[in-house]
């Protein structure tokens, strides 16, 4: 497998530094990205470098993933509209030990002959004096080269300026860049288009301080057909993390992407060969109503990321929520799985005792404003046939639920109308 031109048929690349390719053609070479902790998790915006750190691997070469606990006290400024918040260094190492876990889901640091590396930038810049820095380091690249970059012009052009601590961002990742390559045997750079300016200035800092070189890749700014940011939703960010974005969610992301958007997506998103692909896009055009090359894409991430009964779950939830399928999944599904599946799904609480006694379905359904404002509602749309409780369309004002109709002994789904559900809880 040839690295470069695996990038370059998934649509993934963007620029390279010449001599990158002709380097990695001739054998095994260690290359990194850095992960920033600015949050507790990774988000899919994130998944574009790890997918090329898996495909460097898979290609033969050595891995290293990078954590920036040094560099995440700063922020790196690259095309973004303002300074981020700084965080205090208990939350940093949270967020380090986090995105650590998580990246060890996706690469494989244990076993093979190139086997991924962890390093974490505070390491070497913990005991790295202010004035040292600025005299070993701050000497060799001028300010005229900082003030070149275009994350920094765009920067400078904005009312909300560049403040010095943003300024030396590229000079700390510029020593990153150059305590791997002198102390790991570090070669190669990579990251996303936005890290241009940052990985040349790493170049030039081995250069001019040890005649050496060294090389960059970057990647393609992921965006949707239409133009909006890649990742983000109406509730903001998709994470990695199950507790920020529940498994069901995550799958419905994907799930939910354009014809377009889930093509180019199932290239850069997953390890499926081109034949594969070709052959997912050719039976997807055939009917593409069934959405088969979006269920493809949502099935291959989220299995690599939340594992496969999450997986599993997720697909019988979206079948329950947008088909025929039942409830019997929630069968044996520990409480706090329930309300992960029904993230954002309104959630309300029944007392207990009034389905041991049995209660009525008007009486039920009035008791949150949320589900009907009152009674008189709830008879009319029941009437009408526009209501259904665990998949079981209503037939009569007049029904009663017992402990016998609760799902898992505690759980029953009411739907209104074709896309309102809501989910009571015994308690």
């Amino acid at each position: 497998m040839n690295f470069v031109d695996e990038l370059r048929w998934r649509g993934m690349l963007q620029d390279i530094i010449p001599g990158t390719e002709e380097l990695l053609n001739k054998g095994p070479v260690s290359g990194y990205i850095g992960f920033d902790p600015t949050a507790d998790s990774l988000h899919v915006g994130h998944l574009t470098q790890i997918m090329t750190l898996i495909h460097f691997q898979r290609a033969g070469h050595n891995p290293i993933a990078l954590v920036g606990g040094a560099t995440g006290m700063i922020g790196d400024p690259s095309f973004k509209s303002a300074e981020r918040n700084l965080l205090d260094e208990a939350t940093l190492q949270h967020n380090v030990n986090c995105l650590e876990k998580q990246l060890r889901q996706f690469l494989n640091f244990g076993e093979g002959p190139n086997p991924a590396k962890m390093v974490n930038n505070y390491d070497w810049f913990k005991e790295f004096r202010f004035l040292d820095f600025i005299r070993d380091v701050g000497k060799l690249i001028t300010v005229n080269y900082m003030m070149a970059k275009d994350s920094v012009k765009s920067r400078l052009a904005s009312e909300n300026g560049l403040s010095f601590t943003e300024f030396s961002y590229q000079l700390i990742q510029g020593y990153d860049f150059y305590h791997l390559w002198k102390h790991h045997n570090c070669l190669i750079q990579m990251g996303g288009s936005d890290q241009w300016g940052n990985i040349v200035t790493g170049t030039e800092f081995i250069r001019r301080q040890d005649a050496g070189t060294a090389y960059g890749v970057t990647t393609q700014l992921i965006k949707k057909a239409d133009g909006n940011k890649f990742g983000k939703t109406e509730s903001g960010a998709v994470w990695l993390d199950r507790t920020k974005t529940s498994p069901y969610r995550f799958y419905q992301f994907w799930l939910n992407a354009s014809d377009d958007d889930a093509k180019n997506w199932i290239k850069i998103f997953t390890l499926k060969s081109r034949e594969e692909i070709d052959s997912i896009i050719a039976e997807h055009d055939t009917a593409p109503h069934l959405r088969i090359v979006q269920k493809a894409l949502a099935s291959d991430i989220t299995v690599r990321t939340h594992g496969e009964q999450d997986y599993e779950t997720a697909v019988k939830t979206s079948e329950f929520l947008f088909g025929s399928g039942s409830l019997e999944f929630l069968n044996g599904m520990d409480p706090a799985g329930v309300l992960d599946v029904f993230d954002g799904i309104p959630q309300f609480e029944i007392d207990k005792t009034q389905f041991e006694t049995g209660i009525n379905v008007l009486d039920l359904l009035a008791q949150s404003s949320s589900v009907f404002p009152s009674k008189g509602e709830a008879r009319k749309m029941i009437q009408g046939g526009g209501v259904s409780v665990n998949r079981e369309k209503l037939g009569n004002t007049e029904q009663v639920f017992t402990t016998a109709d609760l799902v898992n002994g505690r759980y029953l789904v009411v739907q209104r109308g074709k896309k309102n559900y809501f989910l009571l809880t015994a308690v």
